[in-house]
């Protein structure tokens, strides 16, 4: 199978993260005879700083000719001060626009033995395995704004819409997603008091009636952020819109331990999209202490939602499971004073076991 790949490395720590889920691709290709065709492209302020745009045709036009998007991430504080349709994350929206990718599925998963990074107490933590599916393309971040100027001060508005046709879709997936894994789903909301939200809950109640084996329950947003803190085993699928699943998705990856871990993939559309959920960590971008297991753990997303190739993209979830079960760490998972390791040789530790596993005879 020929793996035809567009790389958008973009800003801060994401070339070097993308570097190494590169590394992991051509190991997959290498190991399981796939040919990998990789094009790179810019995006955000890498972009910006070429040709005065955070997302050039050229780079969409790549995104559109290849099967599947990897993207390492965009912005940083000296793109602060350009305009709103110029920043970094402007680019971003735009990309998943032309994608047209609506599903952005998120999982946190508190690995065994890593129980101890998060900051809740280790019995608490353990077991929790929770997907978010996030609605991606409506609500706040692509409503209608203004900002007016009322009574000489300046007034600004933005809008949250959602149809019944772009809540089904995302609501079929997550419970598609739900079937296959422990039959749960909890869909967030505000229904109490946005009517976007309850629009939400009514469609969402009506596709559940083509999911007899999958348990809904609804909450809303406020009490799934607590929920997520003193109780994330009860969670299986999450459910909700852009806004709101933006804020959990983040707080779940806090709970599990590292935004350093977590992977990323938006689809639905054309072309699907990978990336890790971190920022550009600009702080620490070129000192090659950067975590590039989210991005890596991306590209199992890619292989196994974008080509179906679900034994390649096991392989590397296992192989970042037993690397870690080992005890090497990147430094923002060691322990104040303990070792660590560079982006680059947890790159190589990780695809040196890809290649291992996929030599080892079958059982």
């Amino acid at each position: 199978m020929l793996l035809n790949i567009t790389t958008l490395p973009g800003d801060g720590i994401g070339p070097e993260v993308t570097e190494q889920a590169v590394h992991i691709l051509q190991a997959i290709a290498d190991s399981y005879t796939h040919k990998l065709k990789v094009t790179q492209k810019n995006i955000g302020g890498a972009a910006l700083v070429a040709s005065n745009d955070p997302l050039p045709p050229d780079t969409i036009s790549a995104c559109l000719d290849s099967g599947a998007v990897l993207l390492g991430a965009v912005g940083g504080p000296a793109f602060d001060s350009y305009p709103a349709k110029l920043r970094p994350e402007a680019g971003l929206l735009r990309l998943r626009s032309e994608l047209g990718v609506f599903a952005n599925l998120r999982p946190a998963i508190c690995l065994d033995g890593l129980e101890n990074l998060s900051p809740l107490r280790q019995d608490i933590v353990h077991g929790t395995d929770i997907m978010i599916v996030r609605e991606l393309l409506g609500g706040l971040y692509f409503g209608e704004r203004s900002t007016k100027a009322d009574s000489g001060r300046r007034r600004a508005v933005d809008t949250m819409a959602y149809s019944e046709a772009e809540i089904e879709r995302i609501a079929r997936i997550a419970f598609q997603l739900a079937r296959q894994r422990r039959k749960k789903l909890t869909s967030v909301d505000k229904a109490n008091v946005l009517d976007c939200s309850r629009l939400w809950r009514e469609v969402v109640n009506r596709v559940a009636s083509e999911f007899s084996h999958v348990q809904l329950s609804h909450m809303y947003v406020d009490s799934a952020a607590m929920a997520l803190v003193s109780r994330p085993t009860q969670f299986d699928v999450i459910l909700t819109e852009n806004m709101f699943g933006d804020i959990l998705s983040d707080q779940a990856g806090a709970v599990v331990g590292s935004l350093g871990l977590l992977p990323s993939a938006s689809v639905g559309g054309k072309v699907g999209l990978y990336e890790p959920i971190h920022g550009s960590a600009p702080d620490i971008a070129g000192q090659g202490v950067a975590n590039p297991l989210g991005a890596i753990l991306s590209v199992a997303m890619l292989l196994r939602h974008s080509f179906k190739l679900e034994t390649e993209a096991a392989s590397i979830e296992s192989a970042v499971r037993e690397i870690l079960a080992e005890g090497h760490r990147t430094r923002d998972l060691a322990g104040k004073g303990e070792p660590s390791i560079s982006t680059s040789e947890m790159g190589e530790l990780v695809a040196g076991r890809v290649r291992e596993r996929a030599q080892a005879p079958a059982r």
